[in-house]
Order: C-alpha cells, then sequence, then structure tokens
C-alpha cells in the first residue's frame, strides 16, 4: 500500500470506510462480460521511460483511432491538440458518439511556418479552426472501436463560431463570443450536451488587467488580438455548453471567468444542477455552482473554497462590501473571479485541475497539479467529503495520494474511474521541465491506475508512457470498460525547429509529430473489468 495512503483514507477508496456506498447514475458499476471466460492477469505496471512512443504495460494495446488533420466531413477536418474525450452511447451499442477538444495550436505546425515567420490574418483563421471541438461518429466491429468518415453526425465548433452567452446583460460589447478556445477538460450534462471548458483563455486575446486602476490590455502570447481586435479577452475563459444533435451552444456566464480545467456535474434528487470547477493556475481557487432551479446552469449560486474553515463560500456582489466596493455589479464579479474570490476568503490552491466524484464513496477528488511558487513540484490528490450533501456548505478535505519519487508520478491531471470504479490518472510535467531536475526520474509522463481490488489495490501502477514532449490528456472509457479512448497532446512540442523535431509520433520516419486520440484495449484491460488482476 502506497505510503501516502493512511489506512482509514484508504479503506474509503475500497469502498469500506464510513461514507458507505455512494451510487452515481452515470457509472457502471458491473459488466456483462462473464467473469469466469477471463483468466486472471498478474499486472506488471512500466518503469518510466524517454522512448518516443506510446509505450504500454503487458496485457495493453493501442490504435489510432483519429489524428490531427484527418477529414471528418467533405469540408472539415479534426483539430490540433487533442485533450478531454466523452463517449456518447449511439442507436446500439456498437455506434457511439465521441465528443473531442482541441485545445491549442501550435504554428510551426499548424501554418508550417519557420521560427518567427510573420502570420497573415488568413493564417490566424486557420489557427482558430484547429481549436474548439470535434464530434466524430465511431463504430465498433469485432471488438474494436473505428472513426467513421463523413457520417453525418461529425460536425466541428472552432474558434470561428458564433456562440451566445448566456446571460441577460452583455459581456464587453456583445451579446456572444466569437469561436471557443483554449478547450481543456469538460464534462457532461443530464440531458446528454458536452461542456468544454476554457482554460488558457489569456493566450489568444489576451487579458484586461486593473492592478492600476485603469484598465489595460495585456497581449495574448498568440497575437490573435493583434488580428481580430474585435474579440475581447472577456469574450472567453466560460464553461461552454454544446448539443451534440445540432451544434448549438452557449457560454455559462454564471459558473464565473477563470482558466477552467473542468466542469464535474452532479445532479440531485429535485434536478437541480451541482457543478465542481477548478480554476488551472498556481494560487488560484475551486469553485462549485448550486443551481436554485431544476437543469438550470444560469439561475443558481456560484461559491469558493475557503479551505481553512471548511465552507463553501458565496461569490455574489450583494453578499460581501469588498465586493460592492471593487466591482460595479455580479456580472463584473463573475468576469473578474479571479480576481474577486481571494477578497472573500477564497483558499488559493495549487493548480486545481480535474475532478472526479467516487462513485463508491462519494468523495470528490481533485487534481492540484503543482505549485513552484510555495516548492511543490509534485502535486497531489486532494479529496474532498461534503458533510451536508453536495448542496451543502460545509466540507472536509484531506491529501488522497501524494506525488513524488515514493509513490512513483509527479503533477497529476486529468481523471476518470472506470465501471469498476477503478480511478484512472494522467500527468502533465510540463515539456519544458522533462527530464530535468526534480523531474528527472519519472521521465516522459504517463498514465496509471489505482486499483480497489487485488495485491496491488491502492498503489499509483504506471500503465502507459507518452511520447517525447507529449502529455495524456482525456482518458475516457466506453461503457463496458473493454476500451480506454486517450488523447495524446503536443508531442514533439519543444521541438528545436520544424526542420529539428524532438518526436516524429504517430507515423514515424521524418514526418512531422500529430496529436492523436487512441483506443487501448487489451487482455490486461479485460481482467481488470472482471475484477481478475
Amino acid at each position: 500500500m502506497a505510503k501516502d495512503l493512511n489506512r482509514r483514507t484508504f479503506l474509503e477508496f475500497l469502498g469500506k470506510g464510513t461514507l458507505g456506498v455512494v451510487m452515481i447514475p452515470s457509472v457502471v458499476y458491473a459488466c456483462n462480460e462473464n467473469t469466469e471466460t477471463v483468466r486472471r492477469f498478474r499486472l506488471k505496471p512500466i518503469e518510466p521511460t524517454e522512448i518516443d512512443d506510446l509505450v504500454l504495460a503487458d496485457g495493453f494495446v493501442y490504435e489510432i483511432l483519429i489524428k490531427w488533420g484527418d477529414k471528418i466531413s467533405d469540408k472539415d477536418y479534426f483539430g490540433f491538440n487533442n485533450d478531454f474525450t466523452q463517449f456518447l452511447e449511439g442507436e446500439d451499442s456498437d455506434t457511439a458518439l465521441l465528443w473531442v477538444n482541441h485545445e491549442y495550436v501550435d504554428s510551426r505546425f499548424v501554418g508550417k511556418l519557420k521560427d518567427n515567420e510573420k502570420r497573415t490574418p488568413a493564417q490566424i483563421e486557420q489557427e482558430m479552426y484547429n481549436v474548439g471541438g470535434s464530434f466524430i461518429k465511431i463504430r465498433r466491429t469485432k471488438g474494436k472501436w473505428e472513426f467513421v468518415e463523413n457520417d453525418p453526425a461529425n460536425k466541428r465548433i472552432t474558434g470561428l463560431t458564433r456562440i451566445p452567452f448566456n446571460w441577460d446583460q452583455e459581456i464587453a460589447g456583445r451579446s456572444f463570443g466569437m469561436g471557443t478556445l483554449a478547450n481543456c477538460s469538460g464534462g457532461l450534462t443530464p440531458w446528454g450536451n458536452i461542456l468544454t471548458c476554457e482554460e488558457n483563455y489569456d493566450g489568444f486575446y489576451g487579458e484586461t488587467d486593473y492592478s492600476e486602476g485603469t484598465p489595460v490590455h495585456l497581449d495574448g502570447y498568440h497575437e490573435w488580438d493583434k488580428h481580430f481586435p474585435e474579440n475581447k479577452p472577456e469574450h472567453y475563459g466560460w464553461v461552454v455548453e454544446i448539443d451534440p444533435l445540432t451544434g448549438d451552444a452557449q457560454k455559462h456566464i454564471a459558473l464565473g471567468r477563470c482558466c477552467h480545467e473542468c466542469a464535474k456535474v452532479y445532479e440531485l434528487k429535485d434536478k437541480r444542477l451541482v457543478v465542481y470547477t477548478g480554476d488551472d493556475g498556481s494560487n488560484r481557487c475551486l469553485y462549485k455552482f448550486i443551481g436554485s432551479k431544476p437543469g438550470s446552469l444560469k439561475e443558481g449560486t456560484l461559491y469558493v473554497a475557503n479551505l481553512s474553515i471548511g465552507e463553501w463560500v458565496s461569490v455574489v456582489w450583494e453578499d460581501h462590501k469588498i465586493l460592492q466596493e471593487k466591482f460595479k455589479d455580479q456580472t463584473e464579479v463573475l468576469i473578474r473571479l479571479r480576481e474577486a474570490a481571494p477578497l472573500i476568503g477564497g483558499s488559493l490552491l495549487d493548480r486545481p485541475e480535474d475532478i472526479e466524484i467516487d462513485p463508491l464513496t462519494g468523495s470528490v477528488l481533485v487534481a492540484a497539479t503543482s505549485n513552484a511558487t510555495i516548492d511543490n513540484y509534485y502535486g497531489q490528490i486532494m479529496k474532498f467529503d461534503e458533510i451536508d450533501g453536495y448542496d451543502g456548505l460545509k466540507f472536509k478535505h484531506d491529501t488522497f495520494l501524494a506525488g513524488g519519487s515514493e509513490n512513483g508520478f509527479a503533477c497529476p491531471d486529468n481523471m476518470t474511474f472506470d465501471p469498476k470504479g477503478n480511478l484512472w490518472f494522467t500527468c502533465d510535467v510540463s515539456g519544458g521541465a522533462m527530464g530535468m531536475e526534480p523531474y528527472t526520474e519519472f521521465k516522459n509522463n504517463g498514465l496509471f491506475v489505482v486499483l480497489r481490488e487485488g495485491e496491488n489495490a491502492g498503489v499509483p501502477l504506471q500503465i502507459a508512457s507518452a511520447p517525447t514532449d507529449a502529455e495524456f490528456t482525456g482518458p475516457c472509457f466506453s461503457p463496458d470498460g473493454k476500451t480506454l479512448f486517450l488523447s495524446v497532446q503536443h508531442p514533439g512540442e519543444y521541438s528545436e525547429s520544424i526542420d529539428n523535431l524532438s518526436s516524429h509520433w504517430p507515423e514515424g520516419g521524418d514526418n512531422i509529430p500529430k496529436p492523436s486520440v487512441v483506443t487501448i484495449t487489451g487482455k490486461a484491460l479485460d481482467a481488470i473489468m472482471a475484477g481478475k488482476v
């Protein structure tokens, strides 16, 4: 058992603690597989590696499902730097729709640009097209999921898609935003719509700085604002809802504006929604929205976590004198959430990223990736237990799993639970720091599993290693648990130039690297689903 898991936390993770068993409706708890037909498998984790490939533990295999640039229809192709994935069941058990985020671009690859080459407005529009997300139809044949090209369900949402704000006031002079971007992780509504989260939005159209009293525009490093200044920074940094059938979208202002990593939704018995979201930045906050009307992501209250007192504090203009002094109304509070939340006691955390609810214990797990400003280089997975239910305002928190040498991982990022309740998570050591101190021992970024059963229960096991400079993102299981969908993002990102590449994955040879979504299957995964490890 990992040393950082104390006995109470360990037992709770196994579903044997004092919290009891909490059934989350969207999670399958038993597979249809006849477990007698699956032999017991001895799962052996891999050692860290620097190989420029997707390296897997014995018993797992991967195949490319789709990669950047692949045509999905006569007019559209798959975007760049795929991230969050969401499996949406189709008309039968062998068809499905897969949503995939596209977070950001690398101009050298997308525009085939030489270093320091100036981009034209047309090239910027090409970059705008390559972010957002893709809906792709997939079909299972002989147990293998494959992408269906030219299916009518295939569609793109991009940085050029006009998306209205779900709010009664205009945001920075508009009732809509031009496109969605910085799409990191996300979530799913009870009615089957996608929630995609705009994370590092300030890199595209910059940000407005109020620190000197007078608003000052700070340029984005992608410099889109220099070409399209009508698209204001305040139009981005939101949680975006998208209908998979129509492609209709809206930006939810009530959830606040920050570097949203994800939007984990829990539906209460009365159909009101609770949404957890983290602001992915060092010394940033954790938030919870509690709806006041069934099914609404507009009517309700946004709260920020105060860990020192174990309470959720309302981020409401009328509730705090300091907010009334600093901001003119609730809309401005929500737009400038990163400034407002610490003023009312929001705790500053270590890059709160992905959030999942343990399907067996009900604990809320938060990946706090790292915080170099306080010498926390390895990060942790935090555990929050709501005292009075998910719509309550008091909680207890603890470290569930700490990064570092003893547990064999650093910088936890995206998480998911498989249908058996095992925890899977990816790591995000920055490409600029990978292979350097204090991360030398971890080598390339990895995918880990924490099993609930067997001799290795509770111990993080490395299952996969990513190609050079890449990170794994968006892990997502098919309902039967036999296929893991996984994004491989930004391979070769730290190449010296387009002519001197650090990675050639997935096509090899002299080819440029291409972000891709893979499927992972195999007898090891079958054994995990059958409880035979």
